[in-house]
């Protein structure tokens, strides 16, 4: 964590540790098959994944995203799946499989806050993708929303969808190591040996943005320019946070607890220009209950409306900062 610096935040944009060019699936794309419907999460803390889930293979590969993803993830329904309006971003995963996102703009509000809203990044930790899947129930419509969300619940499918689910990717590369931080061809390498011991699920990969997944995301933090970026994880039971605005104490019961710094990750690739702010669930394969969930959501949302400005605020006090 560096020391906050708040007239910084005039000279970046903010990211929180989530275009679609292509149209909206077709009801008949998403629809899972008649019997995932007995799969509808339970009361209470909720199993965020299915231990019978199929392999990523070519008789899988024929169904539909939602049926896949569903199949995995427990507390996510068919019906929560196919009324996410996810569409496909027009990237897709070393194996293939579409990068789906859901993008919000508000109509009642023009100078709006940009929230890239991201899940999954490993594939293991699949509360982080259920979390996500589960907000996305709760938004407000555009015309009630003040807030530009882009969404991505699942940044990670191969890992996801893995015969046992994985941190890794297909290429066996953790994608939150695979960020383009300074000096990242010596550092990240001499992390991986030296502070995992050449630990397999941590290989940051042979060079920065290798992978499709860490690519897109790369590219897409670029071209829809987010003031927040929130990126959800599991299973430290914490926030963390980069950035020069002040941090969020505390969302629900999870409190502010910096977890370090690590070379190629995506809050020292974003947070010194993008705020970068990571919600670390308490279980990876259990959700927090449905209370405990909306605590979650709401602090989260009133955080945002409190601390991070619009891109035209930021621009106007860059303009007042350069006359002085």
């Amino acid at each position: 964590m560096r020391p906050l610096n708040f007239p910084a935040l005039f000279k970046f944009a903010i990211t929180f540790t989530i275009t679609c060019t292509s149209s909206v699936f077709s009801a008949t794309a998403l629809a899972a098959p008649a019997h995932a419907a007995a799969h509808a999460a339970p009361h209470g803390h909720a199993p965020a994944h299915k231990n019978n889930a199929p392999a990523a293979n070519n008789a899988s590969n024929a169904r539909t995203p939602c049926a896949r993803l569903t199949a995995r993830l427990q507390s996510v329904t068919p019906a929560m799946c196919q009324n996410s309006q996810l569409v496909q971003s027009g990237a897709r995963s070393r194996q293939g499989f579409p990068i789906l996102t859901r993008q919000q703009a508000s109509t009642s509000k023009k100078d709006s806050v940009r929230v890239l809203l991201i899940g999954g990044i490993h594939g293991d930790e699949l509360s982080a993708s259920s979390a996500v899947f589960q907000w996305m129930q709760w938004l407000p419509p555009a015309d009630s929303s003040p807030l530009h969300w882009n969404i991505v619940p699942v940044l990670n499918p191969d890992g996801m969808l893995a015969a046992k689910p994985r941190r890794v990717n297909a290429n066996g590369v953790d994608l939150n190591r695979n960020f383009p931080t300074p000096r990242w061809n010596v550092e990240a390498q001499r992390y991986w040996i030296s502070k995992t011991g050449r630990d397999p699920r941590r290989f940051p990969g042979s060079s920065p943005l290798s992978e499709p997944e860490s690519r897109w995301l790369s590219d897409e933090i670029k071209r829809f320019k987010p003031q927040i970026i929130i990126s959800v994880h599991a299973p430290f039971g914490v926030l963390d946070f980069d950035g020069p605005v002040d941090p969020p104490v505390r969302f629900g019961a999870l409190r502010l607890a910096p977890i370090g710094v690590y070379p190629g990750s995506l809050g020292a690739y974003s947070g010194n220009q993008v705020p970068v702010l990571t919600i670390e669930l308490p279980s990876a394969g259990r959700l927090p209950d449905q209370a405990e969930m909306r605590r979650i959501w709401q602090d989260m949302l009133k955080w945002i409306e409190q601390n991070i400005p619009s891109g035209n605020q930021i621009a106007m006090a860059n303009s007042k900062s350069s006359a002085q």
